[in-house]
């Protein structure tokens, strides 16, 4: 009976953080229209304490799954590419440390617990390469960094990992996107082909980094994962 209820509570804490997330999502999606000209308008109020609170702002935003590109857009369009990008790159570190440190408090070790040897191998090496993994998840197109970031706080990543890893991954498409947001708001032509570019070029840069990992890593991962006889 004890065996039961200890195996019960890491479960009930992990779908918890789940159901919440998804419900957190669900109003984000209803209830929490987020705009460009919105965001302006509200920022323009606080002179210049407008950058700091911006990248406070955001980060919250990004907490509650405001899409990520839209935030760095409007980063552009409120501060110019250079200044933009500095806001739009922070507020992403700090939404991926918030969003780790919320996940390992609600549900750390939860999937340890409730996992065998092998989902305890898998995450141990997720851990052991951590700041990379985040790297190339950052660069893959298509993959929110908010769910993600709440996942990788679950399986117990370092914050220093998922710091470093959202730096780096995260700085070439916080580019792009604040650079679209500058362009639409100056009308440079130029800079906002360069923007595409950047971005197109990531896209492809993410997804064959991705697939020459997962390639890479898979005998060694099943090595690693598979107990000595």
């Amino acid at each position: 009976m004890c065996e039961a209820v200890g195996v019960q509570r890491p479960v009930l804490r992990l779908a918890g953080l789940v159901v919440f997330l998804g419900a957190l999502g669900l109003l984000t999606a209803f209830f929490l229209p987020v705009s460009v000209e919105g965001l302006q308008s509200q920022m323009q109020r606080f002179g210049l304490l407008a950058g700091p609170v911006f990248i406070v702002t955001a980060a919250v935003l990004a907490l509650v799954f405001v899409p990520g590109p839209l935030l760095s857009a409007a980063g552009g369009a409120m501060f110019g590419t250079g200044l933009g990008f500095a806001c739009s790159l922070a507020s992403s570190t700090l939404t991926s440390v918030l969003a780790l440190l919320t996940a390992r408090r609600a549900g750390g070790g939860a999937v340890e617990e409730i996992g065998g040897e092998r989902t305890r191998a898998l995450t141990d090496l997720a851990r052991r390469h951590g700041t990379v993994a985040v790297v190339v998840q950052r660069l893959i197109p298509g993959v929110p960094d908010a769910p993600l970031s709440y996942a990788f706080g679950v399986i117990g990543l370092r914050t220093y990992q998922i710091a470093l890893g959202t730096l780096i991954g995260s700085a070439p498409r916080a580019f792009a996107y604040t650079a679209l947001g500058d362009a639409a708001v100056s009308g440079d032509a130029t800079l906002a082909v360069v923007a595409t570019g950047v971005g197109a070029a990531v896209s492809v840069l993410g997804l064959g980094l991705g697939w020459w990992l997962t390639r890479r890593n898979r005998h060694r991962s099943t090595d690693e994962v598979t107990p000595p006889r």
